[in-house]
């Protein structure tokens, strides 16, 4: 049987794209990764294998989603400072936008392939210095979908919250606009921020901005503490040497969870998606 995006059977539908996608993502992670994977999955995700979550914003991804639903190429750009260009990694491959493009592939199999993630990640960089790029690297590329982690160097280079709230909102806004899907992610958990005064003033506003523009957030401060509570990962296996980045075990996990964040994103089907054959039973 084959399901339609009709304007009847969409919600349906959109809901069993979901479940598949979650179950092929599953099938591809380690037992640590489903553990983490359980961290954020939705709730209308009835697989038996994770705790149930909020639901996602509904059509917070639908570029992501009308990709998937009609087998088309997906485009990703992750946007933002040392945490996505990979520094602490022991290889370029090692960082979490190589290992996102992987686990992509493998829970996206009807794509065939056909999935890239490109790192546009820049060590040091603040807001101001990332937006001088917008352009250039996330509007110009025209990706379906850019993650873009902010807020760590800020707060450690005496950023004003309140110009990287603003700035940051209209960076936001000027994506959208381009007709390209958002997911923030917020500042890690790790000793040099936690020795910041006002650091954890940046991880709240990048959730604020999230929750008021209606756009996911990768929660990664809350994360990296649940996987040192829970055993998943050692101190030495989530942080680099430096305290302040992350080493591969956490960058494995932290794909893991941007992984999810894609599948749940697509759970929501956009109203002019057209209508023909997306999931073979």
């Amino acid at each position: 049987m084959r399901m339609f995006f009709g304007n009847r059977a969409r919600p349906a539908a959109g809901r069993r794209l979901t479940r598949a996608l979650a179950l092929g993502l599953a099938l591809s992670l380690s037992s640590t990764a489903v553990l983490a994977y359980a961290d954020l999955v939705s709730d209308r995700i009835d697989l038996g294998l994770f705790d149930a979550e909020p639901a996602p914003v509904p059509g917070s991804l639908p570029r992501v989603a009308q990709r998937i639903a009609t087998g088309e190429p997906l485009r990703i750009v992750a946007f933002g400072s040392s945490s996505t260009e990979g520094i602490g990694a022991s290889t370029r491959a090692a960082s979490y936008p190589a290992r996102l493009e992987a686990l992509l592939r493998r829970a996206l199999p009807q794509l065939a392939g056909d999935i890239l993630v490109e790192n546009r990640g820049i060590g040091g960089e603040a807001v101001d210095e990332m937006l001088a790029r917008l352009d250039r690297d996330v509007i110009k590329p025209a990706p379906d979908l850019v993650i873009w982690q902010t807020g760590s160097n800020d707060p450690l280079r005496g950023i004003s919250l309140a110009h990287f709230r603003k700035a940051t909102q209209a960076a936001v806004a000027r994506i959208r606009e381009a007709d390209i899907d958002v997911v923030l992610m917020e500042p890690q958990w790790c000793p040099a921020l936690d020795a910041t005064p006002g650091a954890d003033r940046f991880r709240d506003a990048v959730r604020d901005i999230g929750a008021e523009l209606g756009v996911p957030v990768i929660r990664r401060s809350d994360l990296m503490r649940g996987w040192i509570a829970q055993s998943r990962l050692t101190r030495s296996e989530l942080f680099a040497k430096d305290g302040l980045h992350m080493a591969d075990g956490g960058y494995a996990l932290l794909a893991e969870a941007a992984a999810a964040e894609v599948v749940r994103g697509a759970d929501a089907v956009p109203d002019d998606a057209e209508q023909g054959p997306t999931v073979a039973e």
